[in-house]
C-alpha cells in the first residue's frame, strides 16, 4: 500500500474536477486529482462550452490560446418543427467576451485545463487511478483508497471533493442516494459524414427529435426518444430507424444507411437527480455527482464548472488555514442548489413538450406551446439566451 497526503483530493478528472483542481492549485493549495482513465479520449461526452465557461477562461487570461483549439461556434439556437423554424436562444446581447456556444471535443478542453494546472507546483493529476473506497476516521472522511497499475494507493486529505459523475463511486461509498426526477427522454448518439453544402437544422422535431452538431467533417447526432423506448425501436428494425432519421433530416437520407449495426448507436439513459445533502464531514459532492442533468440545452458541464468555481472561491481560503467543517461545505450547497433546482425544473417541465411521448407521437401534429410562445414573442430568445448561456447564477473567479 502506497500512502500520500494532500490538502484536497478531487475524485474525477472531468470538467468540474479539472477546473476545481486548477483553481485551488492557483491559490497555492495542494491538490491531487484522481482520474480512472489513462487519457480523456472518450466519445459522445458533453462538448458544449457555453459563454459562462468561456468567460471564466477569459478571466484567467487564456481565452485567445483556448480558441486556437478546433471548435465551431453557434450564435443562436434554432428549433424546427413541421417545416417551421423558431429561434429559441440568441446570445448576441450577452455582456461577455464570447457571446456564443463553442462546440469543442471535451478531451481538448480537459487536456487544456490539465496543461495549465500542471504549471502550478501544488497540482497533481494521477491518471489510471480509480477510487475504490473512502477512509473514515472519527466520523470524518479523511481520504480515499484507490486502485493504480502499481498497486493500491491511499490518499489522505483535509477535504475530498467527489466530481466523479452521475454514477459516482464516492456517492455510493458514502451510502447516499439521490432523489430522481422523471426525464422525458433517452438519447441515441451516432455520427454520419458531413458533406460540403449540407444544411441540417440544429433541432428538428417530429417522430423523435434530432439534434445535429456540425463537427467539421462529420455530423454528431443525438436522436432523442421517449424514456425506455429503445427496445421497441430496435424491434422495428434498422430500416425503420433510417426512415425516421431521413424524415427529420432529408439532407442525410443518402448516408443514413451507413448505420448498419445497432452497435453504431450509443445509448445515453438520461437521469435527472439531486442529492438532498451535498456533503458530509470531510466530503463534498459537485457537478453530476451532486445533481445529474438532462442533456437538454447542453448545460450540464457548464453548471458543473460553475460548481467548481464556487467551491474554489468559498473553500480555497479555508483550506489555506484549516480543514473545512460542515458549515463551510454547506455554504457551497447553499450557493449552488438554487441554480440547480431551477435548471432541472426547466429541463423537466418547459422543455418536455419538445420531445415525443411515445414512438408513434409526432410533435409536428401538435405544436408544443413553448414553440408557439417563442414564435409569437421573439424577444424571448434573448431571455433564453441568457438562461442557457450564463445560467441562473453566473460565477466569477475571485481568488488568485
Amino acid at each position: 500500500m502506497r500512502n500520500e497526503s494532500t490538502q484536497c483530493c478531487v475524485v474525477g478528472g472531468g470538467p468540474a474536477g479539472m477546473m476545481l483542481g486548477l483553481l485551488l492549485a492557483r491559490q497555492g493549495i495542494e491538490v491531487t486529482v484522481l482520474e480512472k482513465h489513462t487519457d480523456f479520449l472518450r466519445d459522445f461526452r458533453g462538448d458544449t462550452v457555453h459563454p459562462s465557461t468561456l468567460e471564466l477562461i477569459a478571466e484567467l487570461g487564456w481565452i485567445e490560446e483556448f480558441l486556437t483549439l478546433p471548435h465551431a461556434e453557434m450564435h443562436e439556437v434554432t428549433v424546427s418543427i413541421g417545416g417551421k423554424a423558431v429561434t429559441f436562444a440568441d446570445f448576441s446581447r450577452l455582456k461577455v467576451r464570447c457571446p456564443y456556444i463553442a462546440f469543442m471535443p471535451q478531451w481538448d478542453v480537459l487536456d487544456f485545463l490539465a496543461r495549465k494546472a500542471a504549471a502550478y507546483p501544488g497540482f497533481r493529476l494521477l491518471r489510471d487511478t480509480e477510487m475504490t473506497g473512502l477512509l473514515l476516521e472519527d466520523g470524518r472522511v479523511a481520504g480515499v483508497q484507490a486502485r493504480t497499475p502499481d498497486g493500491p494507493l491511499e490518499v489522505r486529505a483535509d477535504l475530498v471533493v467527489a466530481a466523479d459523475g452521475r454514477h459516482s463511486t464516492a456517492r455510493a461509498a458514502a451510502g447516499l442516494e439521490p432523489a430522481a426526477g422523471s426525464p422525458p427522454m433517452d438519447v441515441l448518439w451516432f455520427r454520419l459524414p458531413r458533406h460540403q453544402g449540407d444544411e441540417v437544422p440544429f433541432f428538428q422535431g417530429g417522430h423523435g427529435a434530432l439534434i445535429s452538431i456540425d463537427r467539421g467533417d462529420y455530423w454528431q447526432l443525438a436522436y432523442a426518444i421517449p424514456t425506455s423506448a429503445y427496445p421497441e425501436l430496435r424491434q422495428a428494425g434498422l430500416p425503420a430507424f433510417h426512415d425516421r432519421i431521413a424524415r427529420l433530416a432529408p439532407g442525410l437520407s443518402d448516408r443514413v444507411a451507413l448505420i448498419d449495426d445497432w452497435r453504431h448507436l450509443h445509448q445515453l439513459t438520461v437521469r435527472v437527480d439531486r442529492l438532498k445533502t451535498w456533503h458530509r464531514l470531510g466530503l463534498l459532492f459537485i457537478g453530476d455527482a451532486a445533481h445529474a442533468m438532462s442533456p437538454a440545452g447542453g448545460v450540464g458541464i457548464n453548471l458543473a464548472v460553475q460548481d467548481a468555481v464556487a467551491t474554489a472561491n468559498l473553500l480555497g481560503p479555508v483550506l489555506g488555514e484549516r480543514r473545512p467543517d460542515e458549515r463551510d461545505l454547506a455554504r457551497v450547497q447553499a450557493r449552488r442548489e438554487r441554480p440547480t433546482r431551477i435548471t432541472q425544473a426547466f429541463q423537466l417541465g418547459i422543455l418536455r413538450d419538445l420531445y415525443p411521448k411515445d414512438l408513434a407521437d409526432d410533435t409536428a401534429e401538435h405544436v408544443p406551446p413553448i414553440f408557439t410562445a417563442f414564435k409569437a414573442l421573439p424577444p424571448l430568445r434573448h431571455v433564453m439566451g441568457r438562461f442557457i448561456g450564463l445560467g441562473v447564477r453566473q460565477e466569477h473567479i475571485t481568488r488568485s
